[in-house]
C-alpha cells in the first residue's frame, strides 16, 4: 500500500513539475512577444525587389531566417509566397538574415528561426510569430492591420471572386 502511495506521489510530483515547466515556457514566450510588439519601429530599407512585393505597401513582414534554417526555406518561404500571391498590392516581405543583423534580431527579441514580425505602415510591430507561421495565420494578421487602417480596401481584398 505504501509503495503504491509513494509511486502516486512521485507521479503527481513529476506531473506538477512538467506542468510548471510548460507554464513557465509559455509565459516566457508571451513575455518575449509583448516585448517585440512594444519595440520601437526600425528603419528598414525599401525593398524594390518585385518578388517581395511593393515597397510602398501598408504592411511589411520581417522574415528572420538563416542559411542553416531548413524550416525557413521548406515551410516559411512558400507560406510567404502564397501570402504575396493573394495580397501582393498591400504586403512587402523583407528578408532578414538573423546572424547578419544582430541589432534587428535583438530589437524584436527573436527566439527561434523562422520568425516573422508583421509591421503596420508606421513600422510598428502588430504581430509576432516565433517559429513557422502558416499562410492562413499571416493572412489573418495582415487583414487585421488592413481592417484598422483601411476597411474599404480590406473588404475588397477579402471579397471572394465570382
Amino acid at each position: 500500500m505504501t509503495d503504491t502511495l509513494l509511486r502516486l506521489g512521485v507521479l503527481a510530483l513529476v506531473g506538477l513539475a512538467l506542468w510548471l515547466v510548460i507554464w513557465s515556457g509559455r509565459r516566457f514566450v508571451e513575455h518575449r512577444q509583448q516585448m517585440a510588439l512594444q519595440a520601437a519601429p526600425a528603419i528598414l530599407p525599401n525593398t524594390p525587389d518585385s518578388e517581395m512585393g511593393e515597397s510602398s505597401a501598408p504592411v511589411r513582414i520581417l522574415n528572420f531566417s538563416s542559411a542553416a534554417c531548413h524550416q525557413c526555406f521548406r515551410l516559411q518561404k512558400p507560406a510567404l509566397r502564397r501570402l504575396l500571391e493573394t495580397r501582393r498590392e498591400v504586403v512587402t516581405v523583407v528578408e532578414v538574415d538573423a546572424p547578419s543583423a544582430p541589432e534587428l534580431t535583438r530589437r524584436y527579441h527573436v527566439l527561434t528561426l523562422p520568425t516573422t514580425i508583421v509591421l503596420d505602415a508606421a513600422g510598428q510591430a502588430q504581430a509576432v510569430n516565433f517559429g513557422f507561421a502558416p499562410t492562413e495565420r499571416l493572412l489573418a494578421q495582415v487583414d487585421a492591420i488592413l481592417a484598422k487602417t483601411d476597411p474599404v480596401r480590406q473588404q475588397l481584398l477579402t471579397k471572394p471572386a465570382l
